[in-house]
């Protein structure tokens, strides 16, 4: 796969840090190259499948009577060898992030003509759009297939130590995009002002994706992804139709993102109770240990400081929401009052002009009415006099 390099009027000299900036989606799609060629030999295919295949698979014997078309069936468990796997797809997703900017959002930009500013943050906006709707809609499609609509699928049957392939490759790609993140600051080149921000909710993600993965809480993060990535799209489409000046569309949009943010605020604490408060609580004594071997991590402890780690998350996020828009109103406040004062004077400037016209009509009008009053001779002479005064 490569992917279409901009073109530039100075070559960078090999292997410099622009050389690698203009060229680093070729770069990284030729290491990624390497892995899909070592399937085709014999002697390297063991290690080329543990980068591309997902491992740490179990086998259970079907049922008696079963179809054959759904005889041993398939799940895997986590362990060490999904770090390669992370890795190989974290080149993916670097590639795909280069594909998305070249072929889709750079067109869009030219098209448009923003500042240096609005297009860092077009770009990005465009980037997480694209990748929370692609996630909704494989979250969706593993919930109707895994059949977990019932509340009480969040904890029977813990530890869900057992997933089949989708659910298990939907994990490893989230964290591996969310890792992806950190080498983009590098290749995008990234202002320093925006680096916080960026490294702050991928790290987030990764913290609590990653823990749910390795504690078997796949199926409560499943449902919590679900709600954050769709509030998340419809934000970051409100943003791109903004710095598209298309605001009578991303008027409403916005209205509805602030609707959905409080409701999925709420949602994720509500799972969050349901899940670790109520229903891992009721599980038998012999499932409320910490077993390694089994993946078992249902103990007091552990369910305490997962509610206490989204409960503090879902907080931060709706005290951030609460800050922005008080200072926004701030902000608006301020410049309507800035207006309102501008347009106080322009008016008063217009009534001091309007009155002063009124004043010199009126003495103009006086000072005919002076002159009417004289006799004929004394007017011909006021007339003249007026003239030489003029000239």
């Amino acid at each position: 796969m490569v992917v279409k390099r901009r073109t530039s009027s100075k070559n960078p000299p090999i292997l410099s840090h622009d050389f690698v900036i203009q060229n680093h989606a070729d770069i990284v799609a030729c290491v990624a190259m390497v892995f899909v060629v070592g399937l085709m030999f014999q002697v390297t295919s063991p290690l080329a499948s543990l980068f591309i295949a997902l491992h740490h698979n179990v086998t259970f014997p079907a049922q008696e009577g079963a179809p054959p078309a759904i005889s041993d069936p398939v799940y895997y468990t986590s362990g060490l060898k999904d770090i390669p796997a992370i890795f190989f797809y974290l080149l993916i997703a670097i590639v795909m992030h280069q594909i998305i900017q070249e072929y889709l959002l750079d067109k869009v930009n030219r098209k448009l003509h923003m500042s240096k500013v609005k297009h860092a943050k077009f770009n990005e906006s465009g980037q997480l759009m694209t990748f929370y709707l692609v996630s909704v809609i494989w979250a969706g499609d593993i919930l109707f297939r895994e059949n977990l609509f019932h509340v009480r699928s969040l904890w029977d049957g813990y530890p869900h130590v057992y997933m089949t392939f989708m659910f298990k490759f939907f994990f490893l790609v989230q964290i591996s995009y969310w890792l992806h993140i950190f080498p983009e600051l590098y290749f995008q080149k990234i202002k320093r002002e925006d680096i916080g921000p960026r490294i702050q909710y991928a790290s987030l993600y990764i913290a609590f994706i990653g823990a749910a993965y390795l504690l078997n809480f796949t199926r409560v993060a499943l449902l919590l992804l679900i709600l954050q990535y769709t509030v998340e799209a419809v934000f970051h489409a409100c943003r791109l139709l903004t710095y598209a000046e298309k605001a009578e569309i991303a008027r409403p949009l916005y209205h509805l993102h602030e609707v959905l943010f409080v409701l999925a605020r709420l949602a994720s604490i509500t799972l969050a109770v349901l899940t670790f408060w109520y229903g891992l609580a009721l599980l038998p004594a012999e499932q409320q240990v910490i077993d390694l071997a089994n993946g078992i991590f249902n103990t007091s402890l552990f369910r305490l400081n997962a509610l206490i780690a989204i409960g503090l998350l879902q907080a931060w996020l709706m005290w951030n929401f609460i800050n922005f828009h008080i200072r926004r109103m701030r902000e608006t406040a301020a410049i309507t009052v800035s207006t309102a004062a501008a347009n106080a004077g322009e008016k008063k400037k217009k009534l001091q002009q309007a009155r002063a016209e009124e004043r010199k009509k009126k003495k103009a009008e006086k000072d005919d009415a002076d002159e009417m009053d004289l006799p004929e001779v004394d007017r011909d002479l006021g007339s003249k006099k007026t003239l030489r005064q003029r000239k």
